[in-house]
């Protein structure tokens, strides 16, 4: 995936440029954060940070992808910009909000709920994979580490689980 090799790029920029590109990630409440909405998914701390968000973004973006494929760029988008949105309107404001995890927790999210609200066989066992996949996640809600957006992670949660509800009402003909 583009997003990927995005995060990868911003990635070597920082550490081979040796700058830090955490302005850009989400600073709540300020007009100059608002970059943010567009770019925090694209940077990241450190490699540990890096590594843990590109694998989940791969195997869920690919997910969707290849299971939703008429839904997924709407899905990819809403989780993308609603999330980021959201981490703006309520996040921490004395703290960049940066990474894709909570990108990661809205895919994982939609892709358990809308096997729960569809209630289709396949979709059914789509959740059930990702649940165990991923069913970790959710003690990243909470406040743990003051380091970590857990903002993001929640909002991504509720954005994933909205846009699954929605998904589920508006069609019944997604696979």
């Amino acid at each position: 995936m583009r997003l990927v090799f995005f995060m990868w790029l911003f990635y070597s920029i920082q550490l081979y440029m040796h700058i830090d590109l955490g302005f850009l990630g989400i600073k709540p409440l300020t007009l100059r954060g608002t970059i943010g909405i567009l770019t925090a998914p694209l940077v990241h701390g450190n490699l540990t940070h890096l590594v843990s968000n590109t694998f989940p973004v791969l195997f869920l973006g690919a997910a969707i992808y290849l299971f939703y494929d008429r839904i997924a760029p709407q899905i990819f988008l809403q989780c993308y910009f609603f999330t980021n949105i959201l981490v703006w309107v309520f996040g921490r404001q004395d703290f960049y909000h940066i990474g894709a995890s909570g990108l990661v927790y809205a895919l994982a999210s939609f892709l358990i709920f809308f096997g729960i609200f569809r209630r289709k066989f396949r979709s059914i066992i789509i959740s059930i994979i990702v649940l165990l996949a991923y069913g970790g996640l959710i003690y990243g809600i909470l406040p743990q580490n003051s380091y970590v957006s857990w903002e993001s992670h929640l909002m991504g949660f509720i954005v994933g689980m909205g846009s699954a509800f929605t998904m589920s009402k508006v069609s019944k003909v997604y696979g």
